[in-house]
Formats: C-alpha cells, sequence, structure tokens
C-alpha cells in the first residue's frame, strides 16, 4: 500500500466515490442505488450531514484515492450525567484494500476525534448479517453490551 493513509471531512466531489463503496456489497446493493447521476437524495443527505456541526463524514485517503468513508455523529444526552457520545456509522472500505487495515485505522481515527470533541462513549450498530464486521468491532474494543432495535418507515 504505497503512501500514507490520511482522513479528512469529506467534500461534496467524494459522494460519487462514498456511494460506490456503500454499494459495494451484498447489502449495500440491494439498499443502495449507485448510478449516474446519483440520486439526488444522496445530494441532500450530504448537504445535511456537512451543515450540521454534531455530524462529520470522514473519508480515509491514500495518494489521490479515497479508500474508505465513515459518518460520526456527536449527540449530547441528558443520561451519563450531560455527557456526549459518538455515533459511527456508514463505515466502508474499498474492496480493493479490505483486510489491509484501512477499517481499523478509520476506527481509531473516529475514537481520537470522539475524544476530542469530550465524548464519553462510542456507540455503533452492524448488520446482524456482517459477522465478519462485528469480529472486527470487538477486536477493537467495542462490546456488545445493549440489544439494538430498528423500525423501518417508509
Amino acid at each position: 500500500m504505497g503512501k500514507e493513509i490520511q482522513f479528512r471531512i469529506a467534500t461534496e466531489q467524494d459522494l460519487d466515490r462514498i456511494v460506490a463503496m456503500l454499494a459495494d456489497d451484498e447489502l449495500g446493493r440491494i439498499r443502495e442505488r449507485y448510478e449516474q447521476p446519483l440520486p439526488k437524495s444522496y445530494l441532500e443527505a450530504f448537504q445535511a450531514i456537512t451543515s450540521d456541526p454534531n455530524n462529520e463524514l470522514v473519508v480515509a485517503y491514500q495518494g489521490n484515492d479515497v479508500i474508505g468513508v465513515q459518518q460520526i455523529t456527536f449527540t449530547p444526552y441528558i443520561t451519563h450525567q450531560g455527557g456526549w457520545r459518538a455515533t459511527i456509522e456508514g463505515v466502508r472500505t474499498a474492496s480493493t484494500v479490505r483486510g489491509m487495515g484501512v477499517g481499523t485505522k478509520l476506527i481509531k481515527w473516529a475514537i481520537q476525534r470522539a475524544k476530542e470533541r469530550g465524548c464519553h462513549i462510542i456507540q455503533l450498530t452492524t448488520d446482524k448479517q456482517r459477522t465478519d464486521a462485528l469480529r472486527f468491532y470487538e477486536r477493537l474494543g467495542f462490546k456488545s453490551t445493549h440489544e439494538g432495535l430498528k423500525l423501518k418507515i417508509k
């Protein structure tokens, strides 16, 4: 992997590559729409994320290539004495670099960012079908302490 992996806030020019990574797996192929032009909903979501100071869409890049993405949301809570939490979502690495440590670097970067923002808890979810991802997060110190539920509405 030659060049050093770096991180930055995503720009609109990264959006096509981000959606391509989101769509590049079994579950992503079902729920994402990677087509040209991209559906307007992706740009609208991107603009909402980037205009919110408590949301960061972060890309990992190497040279000129975007090779990873994650969204971090910072949320104040009344619980835990009014502390802040970071929620990590939408973590993906390019299929060409999977197994090369990019995901680990993404998550470690997010942990450091959460500390900088004064968070006391970092939470994330992964689809139960993503057993490799679950093991990956557990290796990084995440523990399955709660049962999460979702309700899909449309």
